[in-house]
């Protein structure tokens, strides 16, 4: 079977399994409802349990903290009880009025209720991420064509494999509040739940970077987010600082040109390519390495605004980009895209036609090395809750899995640093991997113990190795077992 006819059967097929689900609703709602039900005309006074999610909503898997499956349904982790409580689960009779001594006061520091609400209140915020704080997020499925396999072992790339995703995009240099339809590159960022451990595929929009080394980083961030004494332009890349660095550096110039031309305005995220930029190496079944870069192609195809209607839209919508993708899927225009890749001999000098596939300022053109779709992914559902999904899943490109290991390529190398080092403090500490948007779908035993927010309870007292108190475990995977990740290693050039 043609990859063609492959894409068309894993669409169909993807698609026809939600169209079964929302077939049950009577009458489909007009996309962007708040509620799942309409609202009473007047105040409801008679108790119930909370409202269910929309039909267009999901969540993360019900899974532990150290990624067994509950078997639960994900709305378990939800509000439950139809009346008020505090967060310890007293109900509560009132939470309009202060305990004050007298009719008109003081307030009295006996308010538990008080302290507690105000309290928790003050620290809802948490630090926005530092580069691609705007986004949007969705729910989604993924499904191997099995045409990978004579390059990558992967088990998620197997023939009619299907992997629960989670996908984030953004823009990458505005606030959380800022406009979608600013003229910036758009992150692209999948987090595939496979049965070998997590994966990330960490790109852009944009198939190559501004730098060739990740020490460059803090540069190029700075020269683009507003400048320092007014805090302007907001989520606006051509500025006067920004300009300064890309004319003085460079290899940040293939990027801008991009940067400036339609792909920096996508439709939609629909719409929108996808790059993994960095080179990565793959082993397949045999233990035979190849480099490869991925992609992701829209099935509908790729598409800009005009320059006129992204400044239109900006001040009419600056949701304009989150509420296109929230309100396809809740319809039902699930959209897809199918993954590819590029793929090159992993040769010592790593180069192809010439081409350094170390350096992330570079492409490959796609007439010189055609892209080899393995896969599709389809869209299915909306967060059940911004924060605790879009907000606080946390990628990282050293999110690995067999058979796909990072290159010598030394901006993906500090980046393998950068994404673990951001996230304790956006996160609050080193367990954030147990948040249940990030949670693995297979079981953990990471000998990692302690630390804020610590969800699991661990067994036993001999986290280390070796041990004979918790009889040897956690036990080395043997190299010939199935789903063991090993460093692919690569020649380093002799010094001279």
């Amino acid at each position: 079977m043609d990859a063609k006819q492959l894409a068309k059967e894993t669409f169909e097929n993807v698609v026809g399994k939600i169209a079964e689900k929302a077939a049950k609703l009577a009458e489909p709602p007009v996309p962007g409802a708040p509620a799942p039900e309409p609202p009473a005309l007047e105040e409801p006074t008679e108790p119930r349990e909370p409202l269910p999610p929309r039909p267009d909503q999901g969540a993360p898997a019900a899974r532990t903290a150290t990624g067994n499956d509950t078997g639960a349904d994900p709305t378990t982790r939800a509000q439950h009880q139809a009346y008020l409580t505090t967060s310890t689960g007293a109900r509560l009779p009132d939470t309009d009025h202060s305990l004050k001594a007298g009719e008109r006061g003081p307030t009295l520091l006996q308010d538990h209720h008080l302290r507690e609400k105000i309290t928790h209140f003050d620290h809802e915020r948490i630090p926005e991420r530092v580069v691609h704080a705007r986004g949007a997020g969705a729910h989604g499925v993924f499904v191997g064509y099995g045409t990978a396999d004579t390059v990558c072992k992967a088990a998620f790339l197997g023939e009619g494999v299907e992997t629960p995703t989670f996908v984030r995009f953004s823009t990458v240099l505005g606030s959380r509040g800022s406009m979608d339809t600013a003229r910036d590159t758009r992150g692209f960022a999948t987090k595939f739940y496979t049965t070998e451990g997590n994966f990330d595929l960490v790109g852009n929009n944009i198939p190559v970077f501004f730098i060739q080394d990740g020490i460059k980083f803090p540069d190029v961030i700075h020269a683009g987010k507003p400048h320092p004494d007014r805090e302007i332009p907001q989520a606006q890349s051509a500025h006067d600082t920004f300009w300064d660095f890309v004319s003085l550096h460079t290899e940040a110039q293939h990027h801008t040109l991009w940067n400036m031309s339609d792909r920096g305005i996508p439709r939609s995220y629909r719409m929108m390519e996808g790059f993994g930029v960095h080179t990565f190496r793959v082993q397949n079944a045999d233990g035979a390495t190849s480099l490869v870069k991925f992609h992701w192609k829209p099935r509908l195809g790729v598409h800009s605004l005009t320059w006129e209607e992204a400044q239109l839209l900006g001040g009419l919508d600056p949701d304009f980009h989150r509420r296109d993708l929230y309100d396809a899927i809740e319809s039902g225009a699930y959209p897809a895209w199918e993954l590819g890749l590029q793929v090159f001999p992993d040769e010592e000098a790593q180069l192809f036609d010439g081409i350094d596939l170390l350096d992330p300022t570079k492409i490959v053109p796609e007439e010189l090395a055609p892209v080899q779709p393995v896969g599709m992914m389809v869209l299915t559902a909306n967060p059940t809750n911004f924060f605790a999904e879009t907000e606080q899943v946390a990628f990282h490109v050293g999110h690995l899995v067999p058979g796909i290991d990072a290159t010598d390529d030394p901006l993906v190398q500090a980046r393998l640093f950068s994404y673990v080092d951001t996230q304790l403090t956006r996160l609050g500490g080193p367990n954030f991997n147990q948040i249940p948007v990030n949670r693995p779908h297979t079981e953990v035993n990471d000998m990692l113990r302690d630390g804020f927010h610590q969800h699991a309870v661990h067994t036993g007292v001999a986290p280390y190795r070796p041990n004979s108190l918790d009889g040897g475990c956690p036990f080395h995977a043997d190299g010939d077992l199935e789903g063991v990740f090993e460093h692919l290693p690569a020649k380093v050039a002799a010094g001279t």
